[in-house]
């Protein structure tokens, strides 16, 4: 299976990078690719280093301005023109997504992906992995969203909440033949 992950690029705490590395390790021991924004610093590099030294393969999708913090020795690597293509290309090489902790760029790929399942135009699985509890504020505005009526599918059916990187996985893997 191909799993986009988005997550930040910034150096972070251990609280982060170890849930971090172990899904990544995860991954890459199960054979599958990890598809993410290509580059080499942060937290971006904590998961591309644990997938591709647990065997998996590595396609990253970078970004013009950014292209000189892409990784060397991925299996595929694309530089998109801008950050709308980025985030284009990054869904049509993937057949799951792992949100992970970030900022307003995972922010923004994550709400992107979400109204496409909303509206029903694409089915892939999508996991939000609240890692340290970075997402519980997040979690209940969604819940809060749901109850009050202004998403029109059910919030499980958009996404599903995962407190560790084994549960993420395990939900992406009964998951996949969705998409």
């Amino acid at each position: 299976m191909r799993i986009c992950v988005f997550l930040s690029a910034a150096d972070l705490d251990d609280r982060y990078t170890r849930p971090a590395r172990e899904f990544a390790e995860l991954l890459g021991k199960a054979g599958h690719t990890l598809v993410w924004g290509g580059s080499n610093v942060g937290l971006m590099k904590v998961v591309a280093d644990g997938v591709q030294q647990a065997g998996g393969r590595l396609v990253g999708v970078s970004v013009g301005f950014l292209a000189n913090k892409a990784r060397p020795g991925a299996d595929e690597m694309v530089i998109a023109h801008d950050l709308a293509e980025r985030k284009r290309l990054l869904l049509e090489k993937a057949d799951a997504v792992v949100i992970m902790v970030g900022g307003t760029g995972t922010l923004d790929e994550a709400t992107e992906i979400l109204e496409l399942k909303k509206h029903g135009r694409t089915a892939k699985p999508v996991v939000l992995l609240n890692t340290a509890g970075f997402y519980d504020g997040l979690k209940e505005q969604f819940h809060r969203m749901e109850a009050e009526g202004f998403l029109p599918r059910p919030l499980a059916e958009l996404m599903f909440f995962a407190e560790q990187p084994a549960a993420a996985l395990a939900y992406l893997e009964e998951h996949q033949d969705v998409a």
